[in-house]
């Protein structure tokens, strides 16, 4: 393994490239991002996404992953570096994946229930409008009917790798995984194009209208920045802590940038024009699925109208399954390498450990919808719950709080001192204006939105 000042890196740049890419590209991508751009106008909103990506999305993802290469730390020590009294931002950030990981190995769970059942020919039966329900109530008969089964099976395909370490673990299942979703995702999109109808929805997806435009699509937007590109939990700063001085920073984070950005188009592209022509022109289908509603419900129905459909169901959720596994394997990561640090304890213990407190708080997710329906947190299952706290209301805390230490405690010129260790900046000017005044102020929109939306105040 490839180390400096014995602490592991990626053999190189293209290990990290895809490593971080392959982080971004996960369930955000595959459900999150074709729902909100369908319910958000489409074309309008795919290009208010782009504008984000290419200033305020860059600018943050430069900045973490400086802030990990510069001081060679996971989050915690990242930030106690520039003062102790700057810790608790790497402390909350370090709760993030803490929160994330096991509910997110729940829903990995499902993908493989799925895609398990589309593989031995069963797929159709998943169209059923009382499957989706009866799986997570762990109502459905056998073994593996239950959603604990596959959540136990996930969990421990990513412990395997996280326990190999960065280069023999992380890196290589990257470099697998990555060309095969690019592939399985042109595919499916390619097919789902040919569908009597699809055009249709291509040209909504694709095509802004000025109609569409409202505050509510500037803020979807940037708020997908976090999801689709594993912000504001430490993966960033914990992945750059792995990174070679001689690797150049703005490049790799373009390069990062752009597959991520094209992997979630692709993503529209697969699912949007098919629901569009499943429900013959009318977008109002996709506008009103969200999430798991979308993926496990709707979806199936619209495996079930194709030509081959059994077909393409397995190799949509082969996809999916990938897409999340490159996501969790990067969040218990994060979460393997905090320990590491602040406990001096070896990558196994530390991984096994973490395993453990996967499984066992991922049981309140897992069983949420069942057993455990009738404890609801803020009104919410387990899952929801979880979802809220972490997606809605720390990590834009989070990128605030790094984005006013940065640009206003700190300074600018310590990461950009740090890219330019490494090459020119071309975007420094850019970068400067993002981090100490643009993003700070949509962020505080985002959180304030969140907040709002909670307590019924607005309806989005």
């Amino acid at each position: 393994m490839a180390s400096t000042e014995g602490r592991a890196s990626w053999s190189g740049k293209l290990a990290f490239v895809l490593a971080a890419a392959a982080s971004a590209v996960g369930l955000g991508s595959m459900w999150r991002f074709p729902y909100l751009a369908a319910k958000y106008g489409g074309g309008t909103f795919l290009f208010m996404y782009l504008v984000f990506v290419f200033t305020i999305g860059i600018s943050l993802l430069l900045l973490e992953t400086a802030l990990g290469r510069k001081t060679g730390q996971s989050a915690i020590g990242a930030f106690k570096q520039f003062g102790k009294k700057y810790a608790f931002i790497g402390i909350l950030a370090s709760t993030v994946p803490f929160i994330i990981t096991p509910y997110y190995c729940v829903i990995g769970g499902w993908v493989m229930k799925y895609l398990a059942e589309f593989l031995t020919g069963n797929g159709l039966e998943t169209a059923s409008d009382s499957y989706f329900g009866s799986f997570t109530a762990v109502s459905l008969p056998g073994i593996l009917g239950t959603p604990v089964t596959w959540f136990v099976i996930y969990v421990l395909i990513n412990a395997t790798v996280v326990l190999f370490g960065v280069e023999k673990g992380i890196e290589k299942v990257s470099r697998v995984m990555m060309p095969v979703l690019v592939i399985l995702s042109i595919i499916i999109a390619g097919y789902s194009l040919t569908i009597p109808g699809a055009i249709d929805g291509l040209k909504y997806y694709l095509l802004p209208r000025m109609e569409d435009f409202s505050i509510y699509t500037v803020l979807a937007a940037m708020g997908q920045l976090f999801y689709s590109m594993s912000l504001a939990m430490g993966i960033m700063i914990t992945y750059g802590s792995y990174m070679q001085k001689d690797n150049m920073l703005e490049h790799s984070v373009t390069q990062i940038e752009v597959f991520d950005t094209g992997f979630a188009i692709i993503a529209g592209m697969m699912i949007i024009p098919a629901m569009v022509a499943f429900s013959g022109g009318d977008t109002s289908l996709v506008r009103e699925s969200a999430g798991a509603g979308l993926m496990f419900g709707v979806l199936p129905k619209v495996f079930e109208s194709m030509l081959f459909g059994n077909v393409i169901g397995t190799v949509f959720f082969l996809l999916v399954l990938l897409a999340a596994l490159t996501s969790s394997i990067s969040l218990m990561e994060t979460i393997v390498s905090i320990i590491v640090d602040k406990a001096k304890i070896g990558r196994k213990p530390a991984a096994i450990l973490v395993t453990i407190g996967v499984l066992l708080l991922g049981m309140l997710s897992c069983l949420g919808y069942g057993p455990l329906a009738a404890i609801a947190p803020l009104g919410m299952a387990f899952l929801d719950f979880f979802d809220f706290i972490s997606n809605s209301i720390m990590m834009p805390i989070v990128a605030f709080l790094t984005c006013i230490l940065v640009g206003h405690i700190i300074g600018p010129k310590m990461v950009i001192d740090e890219v330019e260790t490494s090459g020119t900046f071309r975007r420094k000017k850019l970068f400067v204006v993002m981090v100490r005044w643009i993003a700070p102020v949509m962020l505080l929109m985002i959180l304030a939105t969140e907040i709002l939306k909670f307590f019924g105040v607005i309806t989005v």
